[in-house]
C-alpha cells in the first residue's frame, strides 16, 4: 500500500512538474532527445509540448516527422499504418495554423509518401499526387528547402519505376502516370546535396538513381562521401551501411 501511494506521489508531482515547465522548455527537450537519436522519447515530448501549447506549430511538424519515421521502423502493417495516419494529423494540424509554413507543407507530403508505400496500387498513384502538391508548397515558400528537394527526387523515381499494376490504376485515375523522370530525379536530388549535404539519405538514393541510368562513376562518388558522413538521425547509420554494402558491390 505504502509502495502505491508513494508511486502516485511520484506521479502527481511529476504532472505537476510537466504542467510548470514552458512550451519553450518542452521544445528544447524534445530537440535535445532528436539530436540524441532518441527519436520516440522526442516524439512524446513534442507530443507533451502540444498539452502545454495546443496548435504550436514546430511541435506539430516535429511530431508528424517523428511519427513517421518511427512507423517506418515498424513491421506490421497496421501499427506503419497507425503512426503514419498520426503523422498526416499532426501535419494537418499545423497547417491549419500555418498554411504557408513549408516545413509543415514538407511534413504533410513526407506523411501522404509514406502511406502510399504501404497502399495498393491506386492509393498509391493517388497518395503521390498529394506528395507532388505538397512538396511544390514547400518549396513556394521555400525554395531553398533541401529535404523538400530530395522529396521531389524520390517522387519522380519511384514514379519513373511504377510497375504495370500502379501504371494500369493511374490510367484509370487520371488517364495515365504523372510525369516523372529520372533526369528530373537526378536534377532534385543534386540540388538537395548542394543545399543540405549533411542529408544522409540523399546520397543514397541519388547513387541509386546513378546507377540506374548508368552512372557507375557518379554513383560511387557519392556513395564514398556518404559513408564518410556524420549520421544525424536515427536511421542514418542503417543508410550508411546500406551504402558501404552497395559501394563494395560495385567495387
Amino acid at each position: 500500500m505504502l509502495k502505491k501511494t508513494i508511486l502516485l506521489l511520484l506521479a502527481c508531482w511529476a504532472s505537476l512538474f510537466a504542467k510548470a515547465q514552458t512550451v519553450e522548455e518542452i521544445i528544447a527537450q524534445a530537440q535535445q532527445l532528436e539530436k540524441q537519436m532518441k527519436e520516440n522519447e522526442s516524439l512524446e515530448k513534442y507530443k507533451e509540448a502540444l498539452q502545454v501549447s495546443p496548435g504550436h506549430v514546430l511541435a506539430f511538424t516535429q511530431a508528424s516527422l517523428l511519427a513517421g519515421r518511427e512507423g517506418a521502423r515498424l513491421k506490421d502493417k497496421a501499427a506503419k499504418q497507425e503512426y503514419f495516419n498520426n503523422a498526416k494529423i499532426y501535419a494537418y494540424e499545423a497547417l491549419k495554423v500555418e498554411p504557408e509554413n513549408a516545413e509543415a507543407n514538407y511534413a504533410m507530403a513526407v506523411a501522404w509518401a509514406r502511406i502510399g508505400q504501404i497502399s495498393g496500387a491506386k492509393e498509391k498513384v493517388a497518395a503521390a499526387k498529394e506528395v507532388k502538391k505538397y512538396a511544390d508548397l514547400a518549396l513556394k515558400f521555400k525554395p531553398d528547402y533541401g529535404e523538400a528537394w530530395h522529396l521531389v527526387g524520390k517522387w519522380n523515381f519511384d514514379l519513373y519505376n511504377l510497375g504495370s499494376i500502379e501504371k494500369a490504376a493511374a490510367k484509370v485515375l487520371f488517364g495515365g502516370v504523372p510525369p516523372g523522370t529520372m533526369e528530373d530525379a537526378i536534377a532534385a536530388y543534386e540540388k538537395c546535396l548542394k543545399l543540405k549535404p549533411s542529408f544522409i539519405l540523399n546520397y543514397l538514393d541519388l547513387a541509386l538513381a546513378y546507377r540506374q541510368n548508368n552512372q557507375e562513376t557518379q554513383a560511387m562518388e557519392v556513395l564514398n562521401k556518404g559513408v564518410r558522413m556524420r549520421p544525424i538521425y536515427q536511421d542514418d547509420p542503417g543508410y550508411k551501411a546500406e551504402m558501404k554494402k552497395l559501394l563494395d558491390a560495385m567495387q
